[in-house]
């Protein structure tokens, strides 16, 4: 199947790096880098295009000015190729559309599931069809053309409508999970150009051992710090001064998801491309001294939740970080009252 991809291989490997607007060479777009989820679903399509045209249409014109068993049975492979379209449509539909759908948005999940289905279909017809050719020529012609030109217009609106929106709203962290789960469902004619691997920061593990830390108002081992940070009823998320996550809290019964791959990553990675101006901003803030506090209240799920965001600083006024606090008021606001230790 190497054929396939031959000529798209010299362009994956040579593209000329952008400059930014100083002239330094710029970072590929994560979904620039060879084996983002994005850059393998393209690089799938870029192979089921060359596939159609170099072989299906080639073939199919062969067979309709003479339908001779050579004719057919090349049409038959150009079939049971795409039958591999399964793969990259599954990883689609079961990796891709479920963080979709996470964020509202349910359209093009519902009507994409249900052409992929359509064009599942007809590619098992066509290769039915020729496996028992009966010499009607027009309805082998039919079957070929329907799955040619469905098969182009998902590429279509795949890399148009679907790409984009998912490259809106995934976060860095999400993608990473869709690139860890792909090989169990397989690639589509082609594969990943490499392992994806995100830039992070990197933190010294010298810098953390065992033993007790001395702080200006006590002493306590790592274990009991640890211990106290995860008894807070609050969930708490830190952020030193690069943007570079550096700690969360790990309690029982966290508001929102936070896994371990996100330490070391910066925050605007964490966070989904929509929002992340609104990030830089309240940072810019933090950072300049405009602002000390932030604070938002959403519903969310069950729970009504209080996040406040507060610039940590030196004792000497020096921007030191960003300290995320959150906390699910309901049982608070529920309060009526008094209750007191000592009657």
């Amino acid at each position: 199947m190497s054929e396939l991809i031959n000529n798209r291989e010299h362009q994956d490997h040579h593209s000329s790096p952008a400059q930014n607007n100083n002239g330094e060479t710029a970072l590929p777009k994560p979904e620039e880098q060879p084996g983002h989820p994005i850059h393998t679903f393209i690089r799938e399509n870029k192979a089921i295009d060359k596939h159609l045209r170099e072989k299906v249409k080639v073939h199919l014109e062969a067979f309709i000015q003479e339908d001779n068993g050579e004719n057919a049975y090349k049409l038959l492979e150009d079939c049971i190729l795409l039958l591999d379209l399964d793969k990259h449509y599954s990883r689609k539909e079961n990796l891709l559309f479920p963080y979709l759908e996470k964020y509202g948005i349910y359209g093009p999940t519902n009507n994409m599931w249900s052409i992929d289905d359509y064009i599942r279909d007809g590619i098992k017809d066509a290769k039915n069809l020729l496996e028992d050719y009966d010499g009607d020529k027009q309805k082998v012609t039919n079957a070929v053309r329907f799955i040619f030109n469905e098969i182009s217009a998902m590429i279509y609106r795949e890399e148009n409508i679907l790409f984009p929106m998912a490259l809106k709203n995934l976060t860095e962290d999400e993608w990473v999970k869709i690139a860890h789960e792909s090989d169990e469902i397989g690639f589509c004619l082609t594969g990943p150009q490499g392992e994806w691997k995100p830039e992070r920061k990197g933190i010294d593990g010298n810098a953390i051992s065992e033993g007790y830390i001395k702080m200006e108002t006590g002493i306590l081992s790592l274990k009991q710090l640890e211990l106290l940070f995860n008894h807070l009823p609050v969930d708490i998320t830190f952020i030193d001064h690069e943007d570079v996550v550096r700690y969360f809290s790990h309690g029982k019964e966290r508001i929102f998801a936070r896994t371990k791959a996100v330490i070391g990553r910066t925050v605007q990675n964490c966070h989904p491309p929509r929002s992340v101006h609104a990030v830089e901003e309240l940072l810019k803030d933090f950072k300049a001294g405009r602002k000390d506090s932030e604070d938002f209240w959403i519903k969310f799920k069950d729970k009504y939740v209080y996040i406040r965001y507060f610039a940590v600083r030196d004792e000497n006024g020096s921007y030191a970080g960003t300290l995320e606090f959150t906390q699910n008021i309901n049982p608070i606001q529920e309060i009526e009252g008094e209750k007191r230790i000592l009657l």
